[in-house]
């Protein structure tokens, strides 16, 4: 395979083992098409996929996925704690390999139109592939979830860019579109107290005046009694990973409050973590594409 690009779909589903088995089945079963990773997670009843494949075979695996997504998985029946309009929420193709964003929201097209056409699940294009910068926003989409999304798709300026004014009945809504690496990063905090995790999530997210790469939300973990600021951090460069990190042990630390560990969903690139190793370990003159043994092994 020459070209290749990433597709990253969130299913709403993080607990039902038969269901989550029968993606990874599906997800396996593509020619042209690998799984890299799966993450379920419980608490967000949520499970996010990443596959890479030529721009033909990664919409035949989108849209198989989304079709299974759509006959095991009923939005009527789940809860979690993750923001949620649809069995499968969301759709992002990434440039991997000898491929441009504008090929990816070709792609991204292309797939919207046919999970419409064939399986009747209205879409969302959003981020590079919004038809309106109001839409590039996955949050100011997403807003009102699956229970207020009928309302929603009545208003004026919510129309879906594939499909009628109604959601799927079990299926709900699904937002398609190209977009850049980025990178679900969650801290988990020493307390049940859900609104620390809030306010600091207020903090540190660009919608309130922190950090401009930053999304975040504070979430409630009931396995384990703590809470965690659940993060996307849509560009790695611009706002390092570290530095969102600190800012939130810090104001952790108002409340008397211990970041007791980090997670990264899914796959991540690997620069991220090395500009975290060489802030941490105060590497002087580093560089990464001469210094890492790997690079040399991967070319």
């Amino acid at each position: 395979m020459s070209k290749l690009i990433e597709c990253v779909p969130n299913f709403s589903e993080g607990r039902n083992q038969t269901t989550i088995d029968a993606l990874v089945k599906e997800a396996g079963s593509v020619p042209g098409v690998s799984l890299l990773d799966y993450a379920p997670d419980a608490n967000h009843n949520r499970s996010v996929f990443t596959l890479v494949g030529d721009p033909e075979h990664i919409v035949e695996a989108a849209f198989r996925l989304c079709k299974l997504a759509r006959d095991l998985i009923d939005l009527n029946k789940h809860q979690g704690e993750h923001p949620r309009m649809g069995a499968t929420d969301v759709i992002p193709f990434i440039p991997v390999k000898d491929t441009t964003i504008e090929e990816c929201r070709a792609v991204s097209l292309k797939t919207a139109e046919r999970i419409w056409r064939e399986l009747g699940i209205p879409i969302f294009l959003y981020e590079e592939s919004a038809r309106t910068p109001a839409r590039r926003n996955l949050a100011d989409i997403r807003k009102g979830q699956f229970e207020g999304m009928p309302a929603k798709l009545l208003e004026p300026d919510w129309a879906p860019d594939f499909g009628e004014r109604k959601i799927h009945p079990t299926a709900g809504i699904t937002a398609a579109g190209a977009r850049m690496p980025l990178i679900a990063f969650n801290v988990n905090l020493g307390t049940a107290d859900i609104s620390i995790a809030k306010a600091i999530a207020k903090t540190v997210r660009a919608l309130n005046g922190g950090y401009k790469y930053c999304k975040a939300l504070g979430i409630m973990l009931e396995d384990r009694k703590i809470v965690q600021v659940s993060m996307n951090m849509v560009n790695y460069e611009g706002t390092p990973l570290y530095r969102v990190f600190e800012a939130i042990r810090f104001e952790a630390a108002r409340w008397g409050v211990p970041i007791i560990g980090s997670e990264v969903i899914g796959l991540t690139p690997a620069r991220a973590l090395i500009d975290c190793a060489e802030y941490y370990l105060k590497i002087e003159n580093f560089d990464y594409r001469r210094q890492v043994l790997e690079n040399y092994l991967m070319n």
